[in-house]
């Protein structure tokens, strides 16, 4: 995330790390540096996940294994710093060694944010300007490798699953692409379907009252992960979701495992600031810890009743989570679809209860107004 700043940093493997605890060197080959140029803003609507998860698409597409990337251009300096951790944070998901933001007003500003002396800011921008390392007012860097370009006004709410980080699907087309994924080899074809090729469901009895369960059914729906939990403002998209949800009388299904675990205490106390950690509360949304949790597959058991009818009818079962990573069996061994999200839309979806769902032509849900 240091990389959103200017700070340049990158991940080494164990075997790497323990050489050096040992006295050793490590040696690495001068990576390839590939631009990445925007331009433009996000759109109303569009935020910094669906940015990240249309980069992943982009450069895995592109192919940057062993590479830096370098994000550049006029369209920079309308990226927040939060917004710039978020990219740079799914480094390993487009496969590069490190996505990098140079120094610019922005980290300028975080340093006085957070507490720099005044003199010692000055100081560090003065010597950065120098050295034409600050990176408004200078022509466009020389890039060893190719320059990629993406508007920032073409970016469209989306999602990635159902198997890898890459497969970006947009919102508007979820329910079309989870059904085509139904039928298709690359899917779940086979997994749920009678001898007359229609799709199966199954009942059973959770807390003694009866649910039909259907394929794209969500069990869980989580917001974790530092990638997106250490962006205020698809953090508090997510909050403010939850208590217009609530205010207007809906609720989620008592059987999806629903959990928060942001990568830091600052979420909790801006979330009481705001008013809305009641609200999240209220959904199932309750603070579960501090950390990666289900981003790394510690998600929990899910209700016996529910895995019980997954087996059982050969269901496809999902999941939502704001993390890093959806590959099959990562999450939980019974959720064969597993979708990265932003914060607001696992609210979303967990009140939808199902990813074979149109948000455009179906209701969320029906408030006590009816």
């Amino acid at each position: 995330m240091i990389n959103g700043l200017g700070v340049a940093g990158w991940g080494v493997g164990g075997i790497e790390a323990e050489s050096v605890m040992l006295g050793q060197t490590i040696s690495m080959v001068l990576p390839e540096v590939v631009g990445f140029k925007f331009t433009g803003n996000l759109p109303q609507g569009a935020t910094a996940t669906d940015l990240v998860l249309t980069c992943v698409d982009m450069l895995r597409k592109r192919g940057v294994v062993g590479k830096f990337v370098e994000f550049f251009g006029p369209g920079v300096k309308n990226i927040s710093l939060a917004d710039r951790a978020t990219i740079a944070n799914m480094a390993p998901e487009y496969g590069a060694t490190m996505g990098y933001f140079p120094i610019d007003e922005n980290s300028v500003e975080y340093m006085h944010l957070t507490g720099r002396n005044k003199s010692t800011v000055e100081t560090i921008e003065k010597y950065l300007r120098a050295q034409g390392m600050f990176a408004s007012g200078q022509p466009d860097p020389d890039f060893s490798g190719d320059i990629m370009h993406l508007d920032l006004g073409s970016v469209e709410p989306c999602l990635s699953g159902p198997k890898r980080p890459h497969d970006r699907v947009t919102f508007k087309s979820m329910k079309k692409d989870f059904n085509s994924c139904m039928t298709n080899k690359v899917g779940f074809k086979g997994f749920g379907f009678d001898a007359a090729g229609a799709k199966k469901s199954k009942n059973f009895v959770y807390e003694g009252k009866e649910y039909t369960f259907n394929h794209g059914d969500v069990v869980i729906c989580a917001i974790t992960s530092c990638t997106n939990t250490s962006n205020p403002d698809v953090m508090l998209a997510a909050g403010l979701l939850a208590k217009n949800a609530v205010e207007a009388g809906l609720t989620t299904k008592p059987y999806i495992k629903k959990s928060l675990s942001p990568g830091s205490h600052v979420v909790t106390q801006y979330y009481k600031a705001a008013g809305v950690e009641e609200y999240m509360d209220e959904l199932g949304f309750t603070t579960a810890g501090y950390g990666c949790m289900t981003c790394i597959g510690n998600s929990g058991d899910i209700p016996p009743e529910v895995e019980q009818a997954i087996v059982e009818g050969d269901m496809v079962a999902s999941a939502v989570l704001s993390g890093n990573r959806n590959f099959e069996g990562r999450v939980h061994p019974n959720t064969r679809a597993n979708y990265l999200a932003s914060p607001p839309l696992v609210v979303a979806y967990a009140l939808a209860g199902s990813v074979d769902f149109d948000f455009e032509t179906q209701p969320l849900g029906k408030g006590k107004n009816g």
